[in-house]
């Protein structure tokens, strides 16, 4: 008997490091493949003990499998002892991460009453176990997370968005300081010796560099990053304005961008908006950002909306 009991020991701290070693979760056959002498039936009982324990969450995914998942210690600390519904809730919104959750998909997953989920949402917030925001696709349509977690900057909108609104005016400024330091940088790559090629080489500057420099400015109070400000040189390319190009650094290189000076406009064909556009994911016929409120649609199309 006693045996057994190091047996299951030994299996269930087994089970826990596979649950920390595979972080999507893992199945009943990724333990048998670990551990092959075992029978079904010995990992079933342990699992069923991990499980009744609170120390896995058990998910099916959409093809019927059962994984399973370390919960994570602190979530189970703060709703312990909270009513069935509110476990049940709360877990649900967990499993979303940072894409949150909306009301009537947690009352379709849970099978409560929409009154009854209502109810639980409002409660979990009120002792700050989750929170809720609206998404800029979606604004009207309150989402659900955990408190410790910020939503995902496809929701967001990132820092573009203000108050749910795309702030035109802050990326207009952001556009125009990134051309005016890559234009400075141009300039005084002008005095460097070595022929065209060595000036051309200084002229480029690497993105972090350019961030460094907006970041020093003290433009903004929003924490950007390299992503948004590439995203604003991009748009500096699909202008016409700068050229990029990419350095041998690492597996997946840097890009550069220098200020160029256009002497002939750039075809129509090759500065299509949609292509580049940073907005791309949420663009629609409806709300803020559509082609019909779209500058760059305007001047490539050269019409009068």
């Amino acid at each position: 008997m006693a045996a057994t009991t190091d047996l299951d020991a030994q299996v269930e701290q087994r089970v826990v490091q596979l649950c920390g070693e595979f972080k999507q979760g893992i199945t009943y056959q990724i333990i048998q493949n670990d551990m092959p002498t075992l029978e079904l039936a010995q990992i079933v009982n342990v699992i069923n003990k991990l499980l009744a324990t609170g120390r896995l969450d058990m998910l099916k995914k959409d093809d019927d499998i059962l994984v399973f998942k370390l919960r994570d210690p602190g979530s189970l600390h703060r709703v312990k002892g909270a009513e069935p519904e509110e476990q049940v809730v709360y877990k649900i919104i967990e499993e979303c991460g940072t894409q949150g959750i909306w009301a009537r998909e947690i009352r379709s997953r849970s099978n409560l009453h929409l009154n009854t989920v209502e109810k639980v949402l409002r409660k979990l917030e009120s002792k700050k176990l989750i929170k809720s925001f609206n998404p800029v696709s979606a604004p009207k349509k309150k989402t659900y997370l955990l408190y410790n977690l910020e939503p995902d900057r496809s929701l967001t909108g990132g820092a573009w968005y203000s108050d749910q609104h795309f702030d035109s005016e802050f990326v207009d400024i952001l556009n125009q300081q990134c051309w005016r330091f890559l234009e400075q940088r141009t300039v005084r790559a002008r005095q460097v010796t070595g022929g065209p090629v060595a000036v051309r080489t200084a002229s480029f500057v690497a993105s972090k560099e350019v961030l460094k420099h907006i970041s020093e400015l003290g433009i903004t109070k929003v924490q950007l990053s390299i992503d948004d400000i590439e995203t604003i040189l991009e748009t500096l390319v699909f202008d016409g304005k700068v050229e990029r190009s990419v350095a041998a650094e690492g597996a997946e290189g840097v890009k550069l961008y220098r200020a160029v000076s256009s002497f002939l406009p750039t075809p129509a064909l090759m500065c299509t908006p949609c292509g580049v556009c940073p907005l791309i994911k949420e663009c629609d016929d409806v709300g803020n950002v559509t082609p019909v409120k779209c500058r760059y649609m305007k001047e490539w199309l050269d019409v009068e909306w």
